[in-house]
């Protein structure tokens, strides 16, 4: 798969306020370097991380609109909650408007918000980048999690997953099955490796 970066850049930006775009390029840049220190394919960290909210900045009628245009579906979180649907959206922008092929990037772009049980590399890089990115200033544990990141990338993942289901406990918020299916999955592998240890 060939995608020229600076082009794509440039074609993002267009799409995309002041503020998100920043994020942007810190999503793309800090997916690189994680790709770097695990031995993943860079490119494909900066295209899935230019492109993980190519549908943030579109408003919740476009995104509903959308998805029932094209049957993306709509769960019952999601209605009540239509942000969640950039993540959907965006994942069908890059393959319909971006030509994006790859599988792997797809879903990673698609699972960014919420995770899912046994992520790729890639899908990790991703959903961990947009925690990390230098631009963002406010999260629970941040100096922590970017240390972690390059050290020990399943710990990392393991700590932001518990980092945000506290948050939105705090909140009192709607939290989308999926979040809390991936932090039960992830959790049970650390109980497995714990039980393993002591065996």
């Amino acid at each position: 798969m060939k995608i020229n970066i600076h082009k794509l850049t440039r074609l993002i930006e267009k799409t995309l306020d002041s503020k998100r775009y920043e994020h942007t390029l810190g999503v793309a840049y800090t997916a690189a370097a994680l790709a770097m220190a695990y031995g993943a394919d860079v490119q494909k960290a900066q295209i899935a991380g230019l492109l993980h909210d190519c549908a943030k900045c579109m408003d919740y009628h476009k995104l509903i609109s959308i998805c029932e245009k094209h049957q993306l579906g709509i769960s019952e979180i999601e209605r009540k909650n239509p942000y969640l649907l950039h993540a959907k959206v965006g994942s069908h922008i890059a393959k319909n408007k971006f030509d994006i092929s790859d599988e792997d990037i797809l879903q990673a772009i698609l699972n960014h918000t919420t995770g899912r049980p046994e992520m790729s590399l890639l899908e990790k890089i991703i959903y961990i980048a947009d925690y990390i990115e230098p631009n963002r200033l406010k999260a629970p544990n941040l100096s922590t999690i970017r240390r972690l990141a390059f050290k020990d990338i399943d710990k990392a993942l393991k700590l932001i997953l518990e980092d945000i289901l506290s948050y939105l406990d705090t909140l009192k918020s709607d939290i989308d099955p999926q979040t809390r299916l991936t932090y039960e999955y992830y959790m049970s592998l650390r109980g497995a490796e714990r039980h393993g240890n002591l065996e």
